[in-house]
């Protein structure tokens, strides 16, 4: 795919280019906003702007991209380009959308990197950014056809039937669509995006989890509030749904998307998860459930304590309505609350596991690394573990086999 003159030039300037990457889209976002302002209504979350978040992520991806056609210039990284796909469908990016970003990108890239940017180099980066545009493009067409929906028009209104306060910091919300129109189909681990307009007029959008069966005529989405931290302001879409949304009221969100959906195998199934990232895990064992599967489940779960462990009660009622499933739970504080669980920080040792397990994570990045490196210490293979991440995939920076 990738020429092999410009494949020549890329591998000489990939150290120089990756090395300038933070700096690179730190630039062109800031370039893009001051001149596109419009662009950061409803389409880029300004916490992941703040936190650094997007930026890292798009420089992870740029590099992980280019280095995939250096490794083998024939094969596109399918793995790559889905997760980044699923992304932008479920935020309806359009086709020209990857115009702008290509014009304040290479801008970007001239004035950080200089006389360095040759007409040659900027030949070769320009087609790896069309052959990543044009790859994603496609990817993201094949996406909305499936939907059904018009890539112009990807909203929809939903009414909240019923807000389900789950532990002190998480709320649940059951939802129908607004119209008479079919439940578009979802499933098991895919997300939404729900669309909010925030105090000061601007729309702000946010993933969330299907945690309810796919299945259903209704959708459910548990919502966690964000605090600020030192590093970080609050999540606005977060704290503005637990602050103002009651039952009665609209919410407006995309068709299901994400590509770490569950598979309807027989193989031993391992769900793992910590704090919020429970969610499309009670989405996957609802499925399970409704289907009526025999296969062997196991669900661990880490949590600072069982009063904060979001959907304990759904876990609970679907591992003990499936014939195979067990479950354990380990927390930081007050384990004793939840019996038979366990003190302290997730800990896999003595866990036995086939070699044909199919292994589902979800949680923050260190968790889940951590959880990870264990899985494969005791023999299970890297292709077997799937991953979800809330937000910008910064695992895409740090690239793993």
């Amino acid at each position: 795919m990738l020429s092999p003159d410009s494949a020549a030039v890329v591998r000489a300037t990939l150290p120089a280019v990756g090395g300038a990457l933070d700096e690179i889209t730190a630039r062109f976002y800031g370039t893009m906003f001051a001149e596109q302002p419009e662009l950061l209504d409803g389409l880029f979350n300004r916490g992941n702007q703040a936190s650094g978040g997007q930026r890292r992520a798009l420089a992870g991806s740029i590099a992980a991209f280019a280095q995939a056609l250096l490794a083998d210039p024939e094969t596109r990284p399918d793995a790559l380009l889905s997760r980044i796909a699923h992304k932008h469908a479920a935020l309806g990016v359009t086709e020209d959308q990857y115009t702008i970003v290509h014009k304040y990108l290479f801008h970007a890239i001239a004035e950080v990197l200089g006389e360095a940017v040759t007409p040659q180099v900027a030949a070769a980066w320009d087609e790896v950014y069309w052959l990543m545009a044009g790859a994603l493009i496609a990817q993201e067409a094949r996406l909305h056809q499936e939907a059904q929906i018009d890539p112009r028009h990807p909203w929809r209104r939903w009414t909240v039937v019923e807000r389900r306060e789950e532990t002190p910091d998480v709320v649940s919300f059951l939802l129908r669509p607004a119209d008479e129109d079919p439940v578009p189909p979802a499933r098991a681990g895919q997300y939404v995006s729900v669309r909010v307009r925030m105090p000061d007029g601007i729309h702000q959008v946010r993933q969330y989890s299907l945690s309810g069966a796919p299945g259903d005529q209704l959708r459910r989405v548990t919502v966690k509030r964000v605090a600020s931290l030192s590093d970080a302001p609050e999540g606005e879409v977060s704290n503005q749904l637990h602050r103002t949304v009651e039952a009665g009221d609209e919410l407006t969100l995309s068709a299901p998307f994400g590509d770490v959906v569950l598979d309807d195998a027989d193989n031993p199934l391992l769900l793992i998860s910590a704090g919020i990232g429970c969610t499309p895990m009670v989405g996957m064992l609802e499925h399970l459930a409704a289907t009526g599967a025999t296969r062997p489940v196991t669900v661990l779960h880490a949590d600072r304590s069982p009063a904060d462990h979001a959907l304990l009660p759904d876990i609970h009622r679907l591992v003990g309505s499936l014939p195979a499933a067990r479950a354990e739970f380990w927390y930081e504080q007050n384990a004793a609350a939840e019996p038979g669980a366990h003190s302290g920080l997730m800990d896999l040792k003595g866990l036995n596991l086939s070699a044909d397990t199919d292994v589902y994570l979800c949680g923050s990045l260190p968790f889940m690394r951590a959880v990870r490196a264990q899985l494969i210490q005791s023999g299970v293979p890297a292709r077997h573990i799937r991953y979800e991440v809330f937000g910008p995939d910064l695992w895409l920076a740090h690239t793993e086999a």
